[in-house]
């Protein structure tokens, strides 16, 4: 079974930057990987991210390694050690657990997005077994964080989204704090042993345009799988 980690940390950053008037720092695009030479599975993980969707510019890699070693997994980590959740459990609930050896170890392939309408994030990891991270538990659908020195409120539900691949799940999270808000679309799908994570954040997310991104994802993860 898998703990929660990794999607919500990412959200953390952007509430912060958001609530700061800056984004969060990112890797140039010449840090494509993260070791000299990508291994087969990292380049072949590679090939399943999405490309720069219309409008939008590369903001961070593709970085290419293990899960648990990569820059935006660490920064996440940071990003959750610095915030004060009023429900410490349910930071990152429903997705990958960097903690977890088989998951820190994985290889894996980032990739992030952004325009001034928002930002997608998207991760694709290769894990030893079948594994899905277990829907997010009832008590986090409303908590609150102190995310550099401003208190956020997240509200989350699950979206009807179609199926993918071998399982799939979507939430909608709605971030207030400060002066401004920010709405979070998560997506994970499962194809085999390939998990794909896919965030997006901007004021305002839309389950269609979400669906839409989670199709091109899971017909990328096909291709891949076959």
């Amino acid at each position: 079974m898998l703990k929660p980690i990794s999607g919500i940390f990412l959200s953390l950053l952007a509430i912060a930057g958001c609530s700061a008037d800056k984004a969060p720092s990112a890797a140039p695009a010449s840090a494509a990987s993260s070791a000299p030479q990508a291994s087969a599975e990292t380049a072949r993980l590679r090939a399943a991210l999405l490309p720069v969707p219309k409008g939008m510019h590369v903001a961070y890699g593709p970085e290419l390694g293990e899960f648990g070693s990569l820059k935006s997994t660490q920064q996440g980590l940071a990003a959750v050690r610095a915030a004060k959740l009023q429900r410490p459990e349910c930071a990152g609930a429903a997705q990958l657990d960097a903690d977890s050896p088989d998951v820190a170890k994985a290889p894996a392939a980032v990739i992030a997005f952004a325009a001034d309408r928002g930002s997608i994030t998207q991760a694709v990891v290769a894990l030893p077994g079948k594994a899905f991270p277990a829907p997010l538990p009832k008590e986090c659908n409303s908590y609150t964080a102190d995310v550099s020195g401003t208190q956020v409120t997240y509200k989350t539900r699950m979206l009807a989204m179609p199926a993918k691949g071998d399982e799939s799940r979507a939430y909608l999270t709605t971030a207030a704090g400060g002066q401004k808000n920010a709405q979070i679309g998560s997506v994970m799908i499962r194809r085999g042993t390939l998990i794909m994570s896919m965030l997006v954040v901007g004021q305002r997310v839309k389950p269609q345009g979400l669906y839409e991104l989670a199709r091109l994802a899971d017909q990328n993860l096909a291709q891949i799988t076959h």
